[in-house]
Order: structure tokens, then sequence, then C-alpha cells
């Protein structure tokens, strides 16, 4: 799963490196080496009706689809805590995602994300990892977003969730699980807006499975400090020495 991530780039970086000519009008979010489950997050996300990069549009939903029927406030923040993490296996028919999934795309960029380590690995439990791009490179991962109206406000609002995949490689002696990242070669592709037909699914799925999901990663373990939601700063991904049983390898 993917619970924590960090995001430090800015709204102007962020229309650069996806190539959004619109530009971004909304509130900046941030630096934050802590983003938590319901928190705002920014995605990227295609225009209805877009046949053209420009058409690109940046946003800020929160963290964890909310289910569109969802009937109240409680039940909503149920529904997002559930569901900040989309598995691929089944993403396409889970009732939650489905409908998301077919029509409702989009790519939720972040720095680095962490990972705690579980008892399967050669790690101490609960340790956790920051993992990123050996040359810092932005990850783009693979999302979905849905609207749901408050009953009692009748705002919409807009949630997102991040898809997941079997970890591999390195990763897989912290977790099993990792967040599925597109290569700048798929993210058109995947944003696009029609709905899919059910003979697409399969080739979207297949989209999602890259042969080489890990390609330019690397992890360190850090402080505990970041187990708190309560903190936010850079000093988050510094890395720290293990004890001897736990070295990395």
């Amino acid at each position: 799963m993917c619970g924590r991530f960090a995001l430090s780039m800015s709204p102007g970086d962020l229309v650069e490196e996806f190539k959004i000519t619109m530009g971004f009008d909304g509130p900046a979010l941030p630096a934050n080496w802590n983003v938590t489950p319901t928190s705002p997050v920014y995605a990227i996300r295609d225009l209805p009706g877009s046949s053209a990069d420009s058409d690109r549009e940046l946003f800020t939903p929160s963290w964890g689809l909310i289910a569109p029927w969802s009937k109240d406030q409680a039940s909503a923040l149920k529904s997002q805590s559930n569901a900040i993490n989309a598995r691929i296996e089944s993403v396409h028919e889970k009732p939650t995602f489905r409908s998301a999934f077919r029509s409702r795309r989009c790519i939720i960029p972040v720095t680095g994300y962490y990972e705690w380590a579980t008892e399967n690995g050669p790690f101490a439990p609960k340790q956790p990892f920051y993992i990123h791009r050996k040359d810092n490179a932005l990850l783009a991962i693979a999302g979905l977003y849905e609207s749901w109206i408050d009953p009692a406000s009748k705002k919409e609002v807009t949630t997102a969730s991040i898809i997941t995949r079997e970890a591999v490689g390195g990763l897989a002696t912290i977790h099993h699980r990792m967040p599925v990242f597109l290569t700048e070669d798929k993210w058109s592709a995947w944003m696009g807006t029609s709905r899919l037909r059910e003979s697409e699914v399969d080739q979207y799925l297949a989209l999602l499975n890259s042969p080489e999901p890990a390609a330019g990663l690397e992890f360190h373990p850090v402080n505990p400090a970041v187990n708190s939601a309560l903190t936010s700063g850079a000093e988050l991904i510094k890395p720290i020495e293990l004890g001897e049983p736990e070295t990395l390898f």
C-alpha cells in the first residue's frame, strides 16, 4: 500500500513538468514531506473533450476516494479512509473504483513516498523507509478521481485514490505493495476522458503493467518521526543508520 508521501514541488513546477499551458489559479499547497490520507493533494487530469496536452488541468482533490453513494459526512470519511489505494488486480471490478477507472483517471505527482517494513522482510517490523527516484525526479502515480455531493452543504467534493500493485525487487523486501508509476509516454493515454468500453478494460490494465515497475528507484530508512501526522518537514526524508541486525544490503 501507500499511506504517506512527500510533495515539495510548486504548482508552477507541476504546470511545467506536465505541460499544462492553462496554468493554475487555485490555492497552492504548502511543501509537505508527510502527506496523510484525507489531505488535499495535487493531481493532473485531462479536461472532458480534450484532445491535446494543453487541455490538461492541475487540481487539488483530497486523498481517499469517497464512494458516490455515501449518504453523509461520516460515511464519506469512512469511505476515504478505506479507499486511499486501489489495487490494480481489482480496480476495474470493485464498486468504489470501477466507474472512476472507466471515466475519471488522473496522475498524482509525488516527490517520494514512505513504506513501513513488514514482519516478512529482513528489517525490523514497522521501520519506515523513504522511496524515491535516484535522480530525485518527480514520480507520476496512476490515480483515479471521483466527485461527491455533500448532502448537508450541497458542495461538490473531489477526491482521489492511488493505484497500487505487487512490489518487486528490493521494494519487496520492505512491503508487498507499491504504487503504479507511469512514464511520460503513457500519460496522455491514461488520462484520456472517453469512457472505456468493456473491450478496452484489459488494454488499460496492461498500460499499468510496466515491465520494470521499480526502475530508477532507491530507498533508505528514515526516522520513525514520520509516524506522526503532525510532522511535515524535510528532515523526515533524511537517511538514518539502522542497528547491526537490520542493515541494508
